[in-house]
């Protein structure tokens, strides 16, 4: 129980950071720097966490992740989904903290989005939005089984490599799908704006869960293959 509790906290965490800061500086491809605000944001949300909670469940914090894990031995189908349930409510409450805290301050109209995602970027096409989400997700969930492997892990930098590799995504990402490799930080926030009237995000909602998923499994996939050519 005490791993689950940690990834709901965890997801938590980089809900609140990362969408918070997307809120806050915006993602318009006109201001580059919040680009980098945001993607650091997130990025270094996971190497908080990772030196947080790492010891204790694993740092996923992302149902992607977990995936991967689960295809490479690391966790069991029982723990898997014990996993995804934390991560989602972690993201849900996250997503509501965000919501109190930008409603009852009046920072910005909360229809807005939460930081959600969505496919402006790509011209409204789920297809080039699953592409995306496939080909970042598969960079970034390869990086955290490369460096997490024990025939070759890279101990207390780690987290570090992890974080940095989620700015380097996010970098390329924001202006394309707002980012997402992470079905948890993508439904959270989609199902909060919903309740405060925002209900467009859940239109394409899918894109940020298979997409993931897909570039999870094939991440896995290859280097599981790769590391036993070894």
């Amino acid at each position: 129980m005490r791993k689950y509790i940690a990834e709901s906290i965890g997801t938590m965490v980089l809900v609140i950071l990362g969408c918070g800061t997307a809120m806050l500086v915006g993602c318009n491809a006109a201001n580059g720097g919040g680009y980098i605000l945001t993607a650091f944001a997130f990025g270094l949300s996971i190497v908080a966490m990772a030196y947080s909670i790492g010891n204790i469940s694993g740092c996923h914090i992302n149902p992607a992740v977990s995936l991967g894990v689960l295809l490479s031995g690391g966790i069991d189908a029982r723990e898997f989904l014990g996993y995804v349930v934390a991560q989602c409510i972690g993201a849900l409450i996250g997503a509501g903290l965000l919501g109190a805290i930008f409603n009852l301050g009046g920072v910005t109209d909360m229809t807005g989005g939460l930081g959600t995602n969505g496919l402006a970027g790509v011209n409204g096409s789920s297809v080039a939005g699953l592409l995306v989400e496939i080909i970042l997700t598969f960079i970034f969930v390869t990086c955290i089984l490369g460096v997490t492997s024990k025939s070759f892990s890279h101990g207390s930098f780690a987290g570090l490599v992890i974080g940095l590799t989620l700015v380097g995504v996010h970098i390329l990402g924001i202006g394309l799908t707002g980012t997402s490799v992470n079905p948890a930080r993508s439904f959270g926030p989609a199902v909060v704006a919903a309740i405060y009237g925002n209900a467009e995000p859940l239109s394409c909602l899918w894109v940020f869960i298979v997409g993931p998923l897909i570039g999870s499994v094939l991440a896995a996939f290859v280097y599981n293959f790769l590391e036993a050519g070894d």
